[in-house]
């Protein structure tokens, strides 16, 4: 088990909410999904093909760092599934936890359309991967993000970062 606080981020489609919970149950830590914490003004603009503003996405970041805060005063570990799209937002995270760790799953706009589209209970409609990539501001290489093939199995991307974590990569 480890105690470190990890957000996994990157736009919709890259596969946030999968490797982030297997990543969760690899270290035996808590896992929040950060779509599940979208107020349902959000998620409505979101359903009918709006892009969030970042006064939207506002107090939706406040609720995820006040999460990783939570785990970080309690020296636990924490995955968190979040877009994290532009630094700022990533900024407003790591208030929560200045040492929280990045894993940024980069894929091309095909690659995520397509995984939106197959997508049949999510609020996301693919025609929102264009404004995400547009808002996306990949990490820079101050930032420390770990940056992996979105397309990898979830698995090889999780063994690795598990390796990473215990040092043994």
């Amino acid at each position: 088990m480890t105690t470190g606080r990890f957000v996994v981020m990157g736009a919709a489609g890259a596969g946030k909410t999968v490797v982030g919970s297997r990543l969760a149950a690899m270290l035996g830590v808590g896992f929040v999904d950060g779509d599940d914490h979208h107020p349902p003004e959000n998620v409505a603009k979101m359903a009918a093909g709006i892009p969030l503003t970042d006064e939207d996405r506002a107090g939706w970041l406040r609720v995820l760092a006040a999460r990783l805060a939570e785990a970080r005063a309690k020296n636990a570990g924490l995955v968190v599934a979040c877009s994290a799209l532009r630094r700022a937002y990533r900024d407003v995270l790591r208030e929560g936890d200045p040492d929280v760790r990045f894993i940024y799953l980069e894929a091309a706009k095909p690659v995520l359309t397509k995984r939106v589209a197959r997508r049949r209970s999510h609020f996301m409609p693919p025609t929102l991967v264009v404004s995400q990539l547009a808002t996306l501001e990949p990490p820079e290489p101050d930032e420390g993000a770990w940056v992996y093939d979105a397309e990898l199995p979830a698995h090889e991307i999780v063994t690795d970062i598990v390796s990473r974590i215990r040092g043994t990569a």
